[in-house]
């Protein structure tokens, strides 16, 4: 190959649908990505954030501009593939260094085929999202075509009214004893279970599984349309709620099957996904978010304590508090917009937190539901 010919490689275009160009470097695979261009604060967890599969069909727009600095592992995954359409970086670290590196980001992209972008103006971008709302755009990396780019962006449909939770799901049924990572001794498996909860895989990560497993869960995984007498038949101590992408309305399969699992009075908790589909399913209504929350530096208030959590949070759409049944109650707040982050039922032991308390990346402030949910099986 000419030098040229690879310095031509090397190039990249990120188009928004609104037309806006950006000229930058390719740092991954070649061809498109197309999707929901979204940014995310977050300073470290890169890997986890590609991982995720609340990403899927979105670009994810990393704030912090160095990014790659430690490298990449398989330890660090929280699904078995990268979710995310495609990366946007201010700057790719030269050199990756860490005890428990293995890849560097750049070959880590390459190699999964995911297309990435580096060296454009991450604040402008951030910007105008903020102020335009998450904008569907087009990652073009080898061949650019500035006009083809800007049709696929606007071809892109977005998320509303699409069902990505069972596009995400695993296909059969998981047992899962892991339990969180610990230096020096890595992941180690829970030997004497206290509770069986049945997890449904709305796009889970899989710090939420270790999270439980460390409290004592053995937890059966189980896809995401699932019936709910499947789900009863294995009389569970509770039933947990995933996380997971897209909008929660068309996920009629799961919202009815909530709605069984409440009348059997079984012990929920749900997070991100889960927790919208616990006030679908109890009456209330989601709404489309302008740019929604992504980071982990997320201030959230408990309305009961006034206590205040830094948290992590992916999301697009937030449940519209004004909808809340009479049998439900707010039980936390987000301290940057004022949305909905923590519903509570009052007549059966069910609950659910917008917000990530696995993190991964993030702080551990919230961690202490995964507690609470505990606290309501052993009742």
């Amino acid at each position: 190959m000419s030098i040229l010919a690879s310095h031509s490689a090397s190039k990249a275009i990120l188009v928004l649908a609104d037309g806006t160009v950006f000229h930058g470097t390719a740092i991954g695979a070649g061809g498109t990505a197309v999707g929901e261009v979204v940014f995310n604060t977050a300073m470290t967890g890169y890997q986890e954030i590609l991982t995720d599969p609340s990403y899927a069909e979105q670009i994810v727009t990393l704030t912090y501009p160095h990014i790659g600095n430690y490298g990449t592992n398989h330890e660090d995954e929280e699904s078995n593939r990268v979710w995310a359409k495609g990366l946007i970086i201010r700057e790719m670290s030269l050199k990756a260094s860490n005890f428990r590196r293995e890849q560097s980001l750049g070959d880590y992209l390459r190699q999964r085929n995911v297309v990435g972008i580096a060296d454009i103006d991450t604040r402008k971008l951030t910007r105008i999202l903020r102020e335009k709302g998450a904008q569907n755009g087009c990652i073009m990396a080898g061949e650019i075509n500035v006009e083809k780019a800007l049709e696929l962006a606007q071809q892109f449909p977005g998320l509303k009214g699409l069902d990505l939770a069972k596009e995400v799901t695993i296909r059969t049924p998981v047992e899962w004893v892991s339990q969180s990572w610990k230096l020096g001794q890595g992941f180690s498996d829970l030997n004497e279970p206290k509770f069986h909860v049945v997890a449904y895989d709305y796009g889970c990560k899989r710090n939420i599984l270790r999270m439980l497993a460390d409290r004592g869960c053995k937890v059966t995984l189980v896809p995401a349309q699932t019936p709910a007498k499947d789900v009863l038949a294995m009389n569970p101590d509770g039933v947990f709620l995933s996380n997971g992408p897209g909008d929660p309305e068309p996920c009629d399969y799961a919202i009815a099957a909530i709605q069984e699992i409440i009348d059997a009075k079984v012990p929920i908790f749900g997070i991100c996904l889960g927790h919208q589909l616990l006030a679908l399913a109890s009456g209330a209504q989601t709404v489309k978010m302008k740019l929604g929350h992504h980071g982990a530096n997320h201030p959230v208030q408990d309305l009961a304590t006034g206590r205040v959590m830094i948290t992590s949070q992916n999301h697009g759409f937030a449940v519209d508090e004004a909808t809340l049944p009479a049998t439900m109650k707010a039980t936390h707040k987000s301290l940057f917009d004022g949305t909905l982050q923590g519903i509570e039922r009052t007549d059966v032991k069910a609950f659910s937190f917008q917000g990530h308390p696995e993190a991964s990346p993030g702080p551990n402030d919230a961690a202490p539901l995964f507690d609470h949910f505990i606290e309501l099986m052993s009742q």
